[in-house]
């Protein structure tokens, strides 16, 4: 009997153990992780991670806490490279930007998209034409007409980093209306607002969350998106206008369109287990009013994509990128 009761015994602690640390318990990390941004503070790419970082505190969605790294060098390699780097490494993530795709093809710097492990695109973000709102140029026609006008390079068209997709943009409209402008770089959303305020350059090609603050403030104009729809979004920013009430730029006579990814990829060498961890808890965070909130003030397109689907949206775009930075003279030699 007494046998029979060590048996017993030894089984019910078994069984105890084994539900509170059962075999098939999902992945989820271990140590804090690190969130790296391929870009400066204050630009589009910075914004979102640290509102991602953000909800995620707030909610109490991960038990180990994410570390936000901006490492910008190099047009985003820095953070690329870092990345491919840490094969099998669960513990960091990346938001990415369409420098996903431009940065390899202009420097030659030895990654491409496939070298990391794509989790999600969490949206699209729009590209606007600004110019100070003291300005005489009500709309973007009248503004790429007076650039005309002024002559070749007389303007200064301001961007994030060189022959990315704010250069690349500025390229195409370039192509498209036949006016000329000086680009001027600098290293992120936040500091081309800041200049496009102070009048030290004359437009800008910003994503919306980078330049609303100041739009919302009348200090900048916001003359036409570069999408083939107008934003959704019809609550009033500014007394008077709504993102709605922006024009897409084919539509005032600027025949130009871009949308730039914001995905999040991991290391190479990751199980999917840890992929859908992620992936978890990327959907946790969209359904917040925060994220919502977030997605409305900065105009994203919402679409979010994962798997084969998310795979497939990427080969498509860094052919698309190929074609755009080959027109533009982009690629390197």
């Amino acid at each position: 009997m007494k046998q029979l009761n060590k048996l017993f015994l030894a089984l019910t602690v078994a069984a105890v153990t084994f539900s509170i640390n059962p075999v098939w318990a999902a992945w989820e990390p271990t140590k804090p992780v690190e969130f790296i941004i391929p870009a400066g503070p204050g630009g589009g790419a910075d914004q979102m991670a640290r509102m991602i970082q953000g909800i995620i505190t707030k909610n109490n969605l991960m038990k180990q806490s994410v570390i936000p790294v901006n490492k910008s060098a190099g047009a985003g390699a820095e953070g690329f490279l870092a990345m491919v780097g840490a094969k099998g490494d669960p513990h960091k993530i990346v938001i990415t930007l369409s420098n996903l795709f431009t940065t390899p093809l202009a420097t030659g710097v030895p990654f491409n998209w496939r070298d990391m492990t794509p989790v999600a695109m969490m949206a699209l973000d729009q590209f606007v034409l600004w110019d100070n709102a003291d300005k005489p140029y009500k709309t973007a026609k009248e503004y790429i007409d007076a650039a005309k006008a002024a002559g070749p390079g007389k303007f200064k068209m301001g961007g994030t980093g060189s022959k990315q997709e704010d250069q690349i943009i500025t390229v195409a409209l370039e192509k498209a209306t036949g006016a000329k402008f000086t680009y001027i770089p600098f290293k992120g959303g936040g500091d081309v607002a800041v200049q496009l305020v102070g009048n030290h350059i004359d437009s800008s090609v910003n994503n919306p969350i980078e330049a609303v603050a100041q739009w919302r403030a009348g200090k900048l104009r916001a003359l036409c998106v570069f999408d083939e729809k107008r934003m959704p979004y019809k609550d009033k920013i500014t007394p008077t206008q709504s993102w709605y009430d922006v024009p897409t730029c084919k539509e005032v006579g600027v025949p130009t369109d871009y949308v730039m990814l914001r995905g999040i990829f991991m290391a190479p060498g990751v199980s999917q287990e840890q992929v859908d961890y992620f992936i978890g808890v990327l959907k946790k965070v969209r359904e917040t009013p925060e994220w919502k909130k977030f997605m409305a003030d900065g105009a994203f397109n919402q679409t979010f994509m994962t798997g084969q689907d998310y795979v497939n949206w990427l080969g498509k775009n860094e052919a698309l990128h190929v074609r755009l930075m080959k027109e533009a003279g982009f690629i390197a030699q």
